[in-house]
């Protein structure tokens, strides 16, 4: 059975990255919630997609530059919420014991990783005793192999699109040298679709998830496939669908 993903706490139902979306998806019957971490100078570990504040938040700036005052002052857009810290996060969906967490470690504005973010992240994990529900995600294959490295004990998924695929030398080279690093590959749709044959031919069904799908038919082309991993922005149609197809297998 395909496992269905909440992105960004499902963005398309509630604000993104938000507790209300947190704590909402946690009532539908998403296998996995995916979020997003930042490291501020500060110190904190804050949960929001870009490393700007302009798109998703009422504040302008880099995320890095905040201060627990500041981020305390400073609302998602259309909510009355600030940007949760990941404690904030964890503590929401900790109690969730069937849910798995995809906590994805961003790097700053100018792509530069944030020095000793892993460690941090993973620290936090443990310490909400999350390490088995978790798994650590990134584009970047130096900070996965840096989560290898000091939590080789929580698991790995590697997303990758077409442009970033290029820049690795090629999707084929790039299985290669991710093949032993994570236990999961996320590959965007558009470029699981155009290389659908050499995926296959690469690795497992199981081992694979692609993102981020929201469209009925795109959704029901990838559940038809048996992929092992959707991600959604819209989780309960994803979910919805997936009941379609198992009442009718």
């Amino acid at each position: 059975m395909t496992l269905i993903t909440g992105h960004r706490g499902g963005r398309n139902l509630w604000p993104e990255n938000s507790l209300t979306g947190f704590r909402n998806v946690l009532a539908l019957e998403v296998d996995a919630v995916e979020f997003d971490v930042h490291l501020t100078d500060a110190g904190e570990l804050v949960v929001i997609h870009d490393a700007t504040l302009e798109r998703t938040a009422e504040g302008e700036g880099a995320v890095r530059a905040l201060t627990p005052e500041t981020r305390a002052r400073i609302r998602l857009s259309g909510t009355d919420e600030n940007i949760p810290t990941l404690a904030d996060v964890l503590s929401v969906l900790a109690p969730a014991k069937d849910k798995t967490l995809h906590v994805e470690i961003k790097s700053d504005a100018t792509g530069t990783p944030y020095p000793v973010i892993v460690e941090k992240v993973a620290s936090e994990i443990a310490r909400f005793g999350l390490d088995d529900r978790s798994y650590l995600t990134s584009f970047d294959t130096s900070v996965l192999e840096l989560c290898r490295c000091h939590a080789p004990h929580i698991r790995r998924l590697v997303s990758v699109n077409a442009a970033w695929a290029d820049k690795q030398g090629g999707l084929q080279s790039f299985l290669g040298r991710v093949d032993d690093l994570v236990e999961i590959i996320a590959i965007h749709h558009e470029l699981m679709e155009r290389e659908w044959d050499l995926v296959t031919r690469t690795m497992p069904l199981d081992r694979l998830c692609t993102w981020t799908l929201n469209d009925e038919e795109l959704i029901r082309k990838w559940l038809d496939r048996g992929i092992g991993h959707l991600t959604s922005d819209s989780p309960d149609l994803a979910l919805k669908l997936r009941a379609q197809t198992l009442v009718n297998a």
